[in-house]
């Protein structure tokens, strides 16, 4: 019997961009590398403003002659607009099609064999737990399952995002307001630090070579249930906000310095009436990073 479980994401949507120069225009813009997907493939991957906050993420599908980008449906239009103003001659159709697509989400034993009607499947690139997602035209896919059900599936897959502490944008970072370390796209396969330039790429490799990111989106524990959007509170002073919540495990997005100085000085980070933890190694990863980037700057002997 498979172990496989699928959940329909109704807030997902999807933007078409086709022709010829559709893959030179994405490739400058977004913070992955797509050159020579094929058929099927996907990348995980945002377009950020040119102070390289992320203004959208998405997952990029090579179909047919151009790219299907599965994004946040109330966001999709939005994309589509903002890569509009970038195509100047190019010859590129950019539109938002989230009307003709269902976007499922599909993991365990068997979720490869899901039966979903005429389905782009693509394994989610930034964690193979995560399984496979799937892109459906909308008058094919059978919606095979009710929306109690799917109800208790969106929860099954929020905790597993929870337990593997990858984020997602809208609910564990704020669009326009993180930056891809931030938002942990160095940590999930949704940046490349090899390819050419992109809108906000010098601030990137900027974090990610001078920087040490003081700030992101990681799992916390708390001593009673978590709820949504509460602050990270060290006495009375913010450090964080709770994101996705599974019962006593979270995501939150997290200034670990400021956490590192408080378990240093043992004091309790609090969140709602739940008293918090952040994981051991988050804490001491920051903090050898931390030593290690003071160390490279000190001036030779």
């Amino acid at each position: 019997m498979s172990a496989a479980k699928i959940a329909r994401l109704a807030d997902r949507g999807v933007v078409s961009v086709t022709g010829r120069d559709s893959e030179k225009l994405l490739q400058g813009l977004v913070t992955n590398d797509i050159e020579g997907l094929r058929n099927g493939e996907a990348r995980h991957a945002a377009l950020l403003s040119p102070q390289g906050k992320i203004l959208f993420d998405f997952f990029i599908v090579r179909h047919g002659d151009g790219y299907l980008l599965d994004v946040l449906r109330a966001s999709a239009g939005d994309l589509a607009k903002r890569l509009a103003i970038y195509k100047l001659r190019a010859d590129v159709i950019i539109a938002d099609v989230s009307e003709s697509f269902l976007i499922y989400a599909a993991w365990g034993e068997g979720a490869d064999a899901i039966p979903v009607d005429e389905a782009m499947r693509f394994p989610d690139p930034r964690h193979t737990s995560l399984g496979v997602r799937l892109i459906a035209e909308g008058q094919l896919a059978s919606d095979f399952f009710s929306d109690a059900n799917n109800e208790i599936a969106l929860r099954q897959y929020d905790a597993l995002r929870v337990l593997l502490g990858v984020p997602e944008g809208g609910r564990d970072y704020k669009f326009g307001d993180a930056y891809p370390h931030e938002a942990d796209f160095d940590l999930f396969n949704g940046v490349s630090f090899s390819k050419g330039c992109y809108v906000g790429q010098e601030i990137v490799a900027r974090m990610q070579n001078k920087t040490v990111v003081r700030k992101r989106a990681v799992k916390i524990l708390g001593s009673v249930p978590l709820s949504s959007n509460d602050d990270v509170l060290v006495g009375d002073v913010s450090i964080g906000r709770v994101g996705t919540v599974d019962g006593t495990a979270a995501i939150a997005m997290l200034r670990l310095d400021r956490a590192l100085e408080a378990k240093q000085k043992n004091q309790t980070l609090a969140a709602g009436d739940a008293a918090v933890t952040v994981d051991d190694i988050v804490l001491e990863s920051y903090a050898a990073s931390a030593a290690a980037r003071s160390s490279s700057s000190l001036p030779s002997p």
